[in-house]
């Protein structure tokens, strides 16, 4: 499952992704993990220490390697030059899975290791000084754009990435990429404004959106993130002496963190288990292709003196059962229907 997390600056959205991380490997599932913010402290909030952290591969700087080995053999796309950050895939393309070894995930990801389990960490990559005054933030996060539309993952496997703060994203059309979008709100008035903007701007997309009440001293708070928010309340979270520990850097075990946050992340895993029986390529495949026509209208024809509506493969979907080549295993025609494969349901944490 593709999972998002978002939320206002300062909301502890990078905090809340980085402890959903670390519950998903202590439950041993794959997973990788993407730092989407160019404030990049996702690392840092993993246990990288700062220089760790900045070492850390940038995906924008591998661009080039990134859209040479997606483009494959794809027939529709002349040249990796052509390719922007919304170009869909089609028969031919290269595609990213969760669990495979690949030159994108070579050059690109470095491995963390979370009480001994491996997660794949990738970041978008900070302001350098040759961008300060010429680039936005939107530029640096294609190559995350790009990867997404060519990844497919399957049940109990998980991307989970770091947003930037606020509704900065929906300056690009990667707010669709994800099975289910988890909003980080404070009980502020504040706090509650950015979920009502993300719920707007959502509103025509199918976007799955739920909200996690953060910094919750009573009951007071909750009844207002009950009344402001509504139904797509999934659970709240308190002080944690565990992330304070964490955030001075002296983390315990990821196996004491207090019982009631360990069953917010099994209810936020849930909640992302439970979208699978949701999803839907062809309309994932149609809002990915929508979004490529518009760029390439608006500046990318422009930009690579190319018609960039000719990448679009009409008759590819994007799904489970495609091989690496953008083909179905077998042989099968694009318009094959894959049956999903069985979920499986892992126990509840037991508290500390």
């Amino acid at each position: 499952m593709k999972i998002a997390f978002v939320g206002k600056g300062g909301s502890g959205k990078t905090t809340l992704s980085s402890l959903f991380i670390r519950h998903l490997a202590a439950n041993e599932a794959p997973v990788v993990a993407v730092d989407a913010d160019i404030n990049q402290h996702l690392g840092a909030a993993l246990g990288l220490a700062e220089d760790e952290a900045a070492a850390l591969p940038a995906l924008g700087a591998h661009l080039p390697l990134i859209k040479e080995y997606l483009r494959g053999s794809n027939p529709r796309i002349a040249s990796a030059d052509t390719m922007i950050k919304t170009t869909p895939p089609g028969r031919g393309s290269r595609l990213l899975r969760v669990t495979e070894d690949n030159p994108v995930y070579e050059a690109c990801a470095r491995t963390v290791l979370l009480d001994g389990e491996p997660v794949r960490l990738m970041a978008t990559g900070p302001f350098t000084e040759a961008d300060l005054g010429v680039a936005c933030y939107h530029s640096k996060v294609g190559a995350v754009e790009l990867c997404l539309n060519h990844l497919v993952d399957g049940p109990d496997e998980y991307v989970v990435v770091d947003m930037t703060a606020g509704s900065d994203s929906f300056a690009s059309g990667m707010f669709t990429r994800f099975d289910v979008t988890f909003l980080v709100a404070e009980p502020t008035r504040k706090g509650v404004s950015v979920y009502r903007q993300y719920k707007e701007y959502a509103r025509d997309f199918g976007v799955a959106l739920k909200a996690i009440g953060n910094k919750v001293q009573g009951p007071e708070d909750i009844e207002f993130l009950q009344d402001e928010v509504g139904e797509d309340l999934l659970v709240t979270v308190g002080h944690s002496d565990w992330v304070r520990a964490m955030e001075k850097g002296r983390p315990a075990p990821f196996e004491l963190l207090e019982a009631t946050n360990r069953f917010a992340l099994q209810a936020l895993q849930d909640a992302a288990d439970d979208s699978y029986a949701h999803r839907d390529w062809a309309r994932y495949t149609e809002q990915m292709v929508s979004f490529h026509l518009k760029n390439a209208e608006s500046w990318g024809n422009a930009k690579t003196g190319a018609d960039l509506a000719e990448q679009v493969d009409p008759d590819f979907v994007l799904r489970e059962g495609l091989d690496a080549r953008g083909a179905f295993d077998g042989g099968a025609g694009v318009e094959e229907i894959v049956s999903p494969r069985p979920q499986t349901h892992r126990p509840a944490p037991q508290p500390a």
